[in-house]
């Protein structure tokens, strides 16, 4: 009777400890975002787990503590407590179907390149990681060029407007007080790094996250940043900034003048040199896509769905647990299809239109991935609108593509040659 209660018990604690969690993230889901926080956290505790692509929605499928049960109680995350017997079953199932295991190694060291004041208007992944408990330092120019992108794994950059012009907004706002203090701090930190326009220190920022991630690096970028980083990348030997912005006039040659070969994702783009014009260049689709998206309930863009086990980083970008997304307004709404390099894999797009929305491609040992639009719950993001309350969105597919990105670097990845 000892001996079978001695075995009973080692049989007990041997299966406590084959058990797996599995995290759903199909519509069972009760809070997708917070999901991969909960992710995130177990791999900070160095505890390895597997990312499902396509099954059922890519969920996780990490070891068994009390802990990381607990874990998602508290955070409202739907988990199960599986045998290996179950496991083995998933297993098979994706090894027959379009679907993938990876491993899922180590959490990522994150930055947001975000002012160091305060500004009329949100940033939605900085939304995303503080809702869903990731952690992340804030960098800005001064870390930049100092160097300190050495140190972490995964950079975002939002609306930022690299080729300092201020976003544009010189005909609207040139007289508020928060463009007068933007414009102010950003001269007074050119200043102090020995820069006579805020272009030119722009310009070196922008070249150093380009060199970031050619070495390595994971960059994703939101909103106006993919469409300015690339046109300063281009304008980089040309001064296309009007005098209303940094003192002197344009280079009158400056179009011809334009450099693609520098560029991260846009070729062949016309910049606009009118400062009192709310529009960077013809990457961005708007006002043309007026015509087409007149109301919210009719701008949406498919997902593509790729190979799994041949092509597993756009299908780690684009797991969700639906196809389509709702289409959402920013500083740069949509990208212009014809003006994509041919290397770059649209992820996700409108069906049948000159646009997408969703984009990812590789640059020496390191990836950059662009979303447009400004935030994925508020269709049109006007400036002093309030935050978005991710507490009342917290199954976004939107914002699952932001959180997507988030983990991406954390997948086990084998190196590529430069």
């Amino acid at each position: 009777m000892k001996k079978f209660l001695i075995l009973s018990i080692l049989l007990l604690v041997s299966t406590a400890q084959s058990a797996s969690l599995l995290i759903p993230m199909d519509e069972v889901q009760t809070n997708h975002l917070k999901a991969y926080g909960a992710v995130y956290r177990s791999l900070d505790l160095s505890q390895k787990g597997e990312w499902l692509l396509n099954y059922r929605g890519g969920s996780f499928l990490m070891n068994y503590s009390h802990e990381l049960a607990d874990l998602c109680l508290l955070m409202g995350v739907t988990c199960e407590r599986i045998t290996q017997g179950q496991v083995a079953d998933i297993y098979r199932q994706i090894e027959v179907e379009n679907m993938e295991r990876v491993e899922l190694e180590k959490a990522p060291v994150i930055a947001v390149y975000s002012p160091p004041s305060a500004q009329p208007w949100d940033d939605a992944v900085t939304l995303a990681l503080t809702y869903a408990e990731i952690k992340y330092d804030i960098v800005w120019d001064e870390e930049v060029l100092s160097g300190a992108l050495d140190d972490y794994d995964w950079l975002h950059c939002h609306h930022e407007d690299f080729t300092g012009q201020y976003g544009k907004f010189y005909a609207a706002f040139h007289n508020q007080l928060w463009y007068q203090a933007d414009v102010k701090i950003n001269e007074e930190i050119a200043a102090r790094l020995g820069y006579n326009k805020v272009s030119d220190m722009k310009l070196d920022v922008a070249q150093t996250i380009y060199d970031y991630v050619r070495r390595g690096g994971f960059l994703f970028s939101m909103c106006s940043a993919p469409e300015t980083i690339d046109i300063a990348l281009a304008a980089s030997d040309v001064d296309i900034v009007p005098r209303e912005f940094d003192g002197d006039p344009v280079d009158p040659n400056a179009q011809e003048k334009l450099d693609y070969s520098k560029t991260f994702a846009f070729e062949n783009f016309k910049v606009t040199l009118d400062p009192m014009l709310y529009r960077h260049s013809n990457i961005d689709t708007y006002p043309d896509r007026q015509v087409r998206f007149s109301r919210a309930d009719e701008d949406f863009f498919f997902l593509f769905d790729f190979a799994a086990k041949l092509d597993p980083i756009p299908s780690m970008l684009v797991q969700n647990h639906v196809n389509t997304v709702a289409g959402f307004m920013g500083q740069t709404t949509a990208f212009r299809k014809s003006l994509l390099k041919k290397f770059v894999t649209i992820l996700g797009q409108p069906d049948n239109y000159d646009e997408v929305r969703y984009i990812h491609g590789n640059l020496g040992r390191g990836t950059f991935t662009f979303l447009s639009g400004h935030d994925p719950e508020d269709y049109r993001h006007m400036v002093h609108d309030p935050p978005t309350e991710l507490e009342l969105h917290k199954n976004s597919p939107g914002y699952r593509l932001i959180l997507n990105n988030v983990l991406f670097p954390a997948a086990k990845r084998k190196e590529r040659k430069t």
